[in-house]
């Protein structure tokens, strides 16, 4: 039977490692976790659950999980996010087609997230992730922050049950990871000379919010909904206008700090 490693990148993440990590063992055979230097007890409660932890100050997000997906000892790979686990249906869909993992190049399953204070059914769900892979022919790519696997082959098969996704604690946690991705996006949009112009931010952030609240059916998710549509609108919005700024900043001769 082939062996499967979960790969882990984490950085402060006592409160919802643990969990994470207790979802993976009744499926996987190794954990790998790539840590970017926690000062909290991040390591100390990953140590009970495995020794392979590879300290390396952050990267991105992508090189960081290539970095983790080198350092496994098994061809098949899991990977999850800290706030992440698996659903007991998914791990009993991934213990039975464990034996013939080779039958696929890859596997995908749905995500649920709990947003704040309850599961959003629609907006952002079943928000289908490939997670269960071949490193041989699979690997990270995408752009910073927003990975996603890549496979050489496309017979990917879609397994039931669902990953779950604890995202925020409250609205303030999503409004600081808002301004940190979209700068890591704005650099991103810069450096891969990607075309964007001054309406940009505004026809790009309606779409998303069209998107979430009325075709995905946002709506029926309650005020969680409204604000996850709101806030996503906000979030590209912020993206390309700071991709703007910085690309008149360094068009007058001001160095990007």
């Amino acid at each position: 039977m082939p062996k499967i490693s979960a790969c882990i990148i984490s950085f402060n993440e006592e409160d919802k490692i643990e969990d994470c990590l207790k979802s993976l063992l009744p499926v996987v055979d190794e954990i790998v976790v790539v840590d970017s230097n926690s000062t909290d007890r991040t390591v100390e409660i990953t140590r009970k659950y495995t020794d392979k932890i590879v300290k390396q100050p952050f990267l991105g997000h992508i090189e960081q999980k290539n970095l983790a997906v080198e350092k496994a000892s098994h061809d098949w790979i899991i990977s999850l996010d800290c706030d992440e686990r698996l659903s007991k249906e998914l791990q009993r869909s991934i213990l039975a087609i464990k034996d013939r993992l080779d039958d696929a190049d890859a596997y995908c399953m749905s995500r649920k997230t709990f947003y704040v204070y309850r599961w959003l059914n629609h907006c952002w769900y079943p928000d289908i992730k490939t997670r269960l892979f071949n490193k041989g022919t699979a690997y990270w790519g995408g752009t910073n922050p927003h990975d996603h696997i890549i496979t050489r082959g496309d017979n990917i098969q879609r397994l039931k049950g669902d990953i779950y996704h604890y995202s925020f604690d409250n609205i303030s946690d999503h409004l600081q990871t808002i301004d940190k991705f979209t700068e890591i996006g704005a650099e991103e949009l810069i450096r891969k000379n990607k075309s964007f112009n001054l309406l940009s931010p505004l026809t790009h952030a309606t779409w998303i919010f069209i998107k979430l609240y009325f075709l995905k059916r946002g709506f029926m998710d309650g005020f969680a909904g409204l604000t996850v549509s709101v806030l996503s609108y906000m979030h590209v919005y912020v993206k390309y206008s700071k991709a703007l700024i910085k690309r008149k900043q360094l068009g007058n001769g001001h160095p990007q700090r």
